[in-house]
């Protein structure tokens, strides 16, 4: 079948099955289905192609069927062990790097760091910042360390319940994008949220819980005149910035994402 027949007899969306075929053929610009409309589809190719389709037909996230997400301009192993990386994510990274700004001897805590997403970003890009990892998922950190091995960056990866393995080292810097979906949520039941690892979503209650923790231990973590950077849902704005401020932070400010929603809330740590 050429490639004209085959993404005209897909029965995804268009998108969707240019995005597999061109995974499944090993190509990634969609100009090449145009220049080759005609070609025929390896067997392989094929058979993998309608594998993909299957998949997605049930509803599997496209950056599970082809294993990779980009983010950040780096592209990321990912797995149903881990959250898919988003782009509203990459506020923390650029609010990170702001702060950080060119001085040796930063540090920077990852909490929750599910595929690495936001420690190898800031890491990538501030290759003299000091990064630790963390995650309550042995399977989450594997997949985080191969991609780090895949990238060349230095991450220090550990396994830890929040702060529970941190002792009383500090960071100059501390970021998390925890569980802040409330259980109540029915978006927890719709598109690519079905295959997430629910754990990673929601804290099972408000949406809050681990807000709350974050932001009451972090100063024990935090050097003085450190940040905490938080990602949170669009309506808990208010929420987080009470939690802060409840808790002593000062300069509190808040980013917003490309849509214009509240997206991600932090503090200074005096």
């Amino acid at each position: 079948m050429t490639v004209r027949d085959v993404l005209g007899n897909s029965e995804i969306p268009r998108r969707d099955a240019e995005f597999l075929l061109l995974h499944c053929v090993g190509q990634a610009d969609r100009g090449w289905l145009i220049a080759h409309n005609l070609d025929e589809v390896p067997i392989q190719a094929l058979d993998d192609f309608k594998a993909a389709c299957q998949q997605r037909a049930r509803g599997l996230p496209l950056a599970y069927i082809v294993g990779r997400r980009e983010f950040w301009s780096l592209s990321l192993a990912v797995t149903p062990d881990v959250l898919i990386p988003r782009p509203e994510t990459e506020l923390l990274v650029e609010w990170v790097l702001e702060h950080i700004g060119p001085e040796d001897g930063k540090s920077m805590l990852d909490l929750g760091t599910g595929s690495g997403a936001i420690a190898l970003a800031c890491k990538h890009d501030a290759p003299s910042l000091t990064v630790t990892a963390c995650d309550i998922s042995a399977r989450a950190l594997a997949v985080a360390n191969k991609n780090a091995l895949d990238l060349s960056l230095s991450i220090e990866f550990l396994q830890s319940d929040w702060f529970s393995a941190m002792g009383d080292r500090r960071w100059s810097v501390i970021v998390a994008n925890p569980p802040y979906v409330a259980h109540v949520d029915p978006h927890l039941s719709q598109g690519d949220l079905r295959f997430e690892p629910q754990g990673a979503l929601t804290d099972g209650s408000d949406g809050l819980g681990a807000i709350r923790r974050i932001i009451e231990e972090s100063p024990e973590y935090l050097e003085r005149g450190g940040w905490l950077f938080i990602e949170h849902g669009y309506d808990q704005a208010k929420a987080v910035n009470t939690l802060f401020k409840a808790r002593g932070f000062a300069d509190i400010s808040l980013r917003r994402d490309l849509a214009g929603r509240p997206r991600a809330s932090g503090g200074c740590w005096q």
